[in-house]
């Protein structure tokens, strides 16, 4: 184990629990901002209640994801120091706004939301949770973008060694940021739902607070429902962007080797990248690949073999990834159209209150899934095409990187065995007495 060895799996460790508790927040805050804005407009107790029970379950989650990712910015500066030096000028200004403009202003806001329940009126506090919501929302617009500059770097020029801000805008509003955002704010959101329709379906399993578990487990399937369609759909547009931008990201993920018209796509596929080709091929679909990745049956689609060994991510990892990723996204769209037709018979539906009970933990799997395609696809590259991985980190002693990693987990373990203890306990206690 190297340097370069240990900082990458540091800080995919670290990345990947951060992910555990960031979409929750991003969908959480919205579904309690609804629910507060149906207490304010209607007056009704019951939205009340459902305001305090799941923003009692988003306050600590939120606690959680602020511990862990501060931590996470740091290694920028500790493990991947010519990196920063490298993009700094860029990459740096992104996270800096993120942290001034967003994080300050979630932080303060849900201050005010936590403490001013008896100091403003109705509207006023459900108003200080959508700008809560919205301060989320902003802070993941620009750690998107930060992200989706090094899968595309846009807008910059090469001087004195070092890659310099040219044009803010390009970085900021170029359609790789637009499409990565989507599909990412789409997956919280598909994430938050699942957490309280499989909340609401133990309740309800179990009989208690029906009334209050209906209507919360109603309000989260029409979320769920919109935003598993839009990430398909949005999916197929991702997947077309990459063929032009990310050409060699778009070939692992599919397991193609070969540069061809008609490119298949295969219903199942084993890599074998040290064979150049998949050991196991089964049903090709002649036109498939070509169709999604360039809209046409007939267009060229081109394989590994056409780039350098040197240039190719991990094919295996990526390829399954994706795929599986792509099958749980079917796999919400169905649950929630079955859902919908079942909106108003759950509880003479336990089989499908169970199946999404334990549907709970297949968005938190579809996201970890997601950001492997992402990064471990842009293999060997930390900023695609113009910065390698290998020439990133920090000139460290491996025994520190390793003590800081074991640390990180040690603590990190701690923080989530304790911060998920005490999501699953307060959800299994369900609301407060009317």
């Amino acid at each position: 184990m190297d340097v370069l060895f240990l900082s990458r799996l540091q800080f995919a460790a670290a990345t990947f629990f951060h992910f555990l508790f960031v979409p929750l927040t991003l969908g959480l805050s919205i579904l309690v901002a609804i629910m507060e804005t149906k207490y304010a407009r209607t007056g009704e107790e019951i939205y009340l209640r459902m305001t305090k029970f799941w923003s009692k379950l988003f306050l600590v989650n939120f606690a959680v994801g602020i511990v862990t990712g501060i931590t996470l910015e740091f290694q920028f500066g500790t493990n991947w120091s010519r990196y920063s030096s490298f993009v700094g000028d860029i990459f740096g200004s992104l996270l800096a706004i993120e942290a001034t403009a967003a994080f300050f202003l979630e932080s303060t806001f849900i201050g005010v939301w936590v403490f001013g329940w008896k100091k403003l009126s109705a509207k006023a506090h459900a108003f200080v949770m959508w700008l809560v919501a919205f301060a989320s929302t902003l802070s993941a617009i620009w750690i998107l973008t930060a992200n989706a500059w090094m899968q595309h770097p846009v807008g910059y020029v090469l001087k004195n060694g070092r890659a310099e801000l040219e044009s803010f805008a390009d970085v900021v509003f170029q359609g790789f940021a637009v499409l990565e955002f989507i599909h990412t704010a789409s997956a919280a959101y598909i994430l938050s739902a699942f957490f309280v329709m499989g909340i609401s379906a133990y309740h309800l399993l179990k009989k208690q607070h029906v009334e209050f578990f209906s209507k919360s487990f109603r309000m989260a399937l029409v979320f769920g429902l919109i935003f598993s369609v839009l990430e398909v759909v949005e999916g197929h547009l991702h997947g077309s962007d990459l063929a032009e931008k990310q050409p060699t990201k778009l070939a692992a993920m599919e397991a193609h080797w070969q540069t061809m018209t008609y490119a298949p796509k295969y219903l199942f596929a084993w890599p074998d990248q040290q064979m150049e080709k998949n050991s196991i091929e089964i049903i090709p679909i002649p036109g498939v690949l070509s169709l999604l990745a360039k809209h046409t049956p007939s267009a060229e689609v081109k394989g590994l073999k056409d780039f350098p060994k040197e240039d190719r991510p991990p094919v295996l990892i990526t390829y399954l990834s994706f795929n599986l990723m792509v099958g749980l996204g079917f796999y919400f769209v169905l649950v929630t159209l079955i859902g919908w037709l079942k909106r108003n018979k759950l509880m003479e539906s336990p089989w499908y209150l169970k199946l999404m009970l334990y549907s709970i933990p297949l968005p938190y799997i579809a996201c970890e899934l997601g950001w492997t395609v992402a990064e471990v696809g842009r293999q060997p590259w930390i900023v695609y095409g113009l910065m390698k991985t290998a020439d990133a980190f920090s000139p460290i002693a491996t025994s520190q990187v390793l003590t800081s990693l074991v640390a990180f987990i040690l603590v990190y373990g701690l923080l989530g065995a304790v911060g998920f203890y005490l999501i699953i306990k307060n959800a299994k206690q369900g609301p407060n007495p009317a």
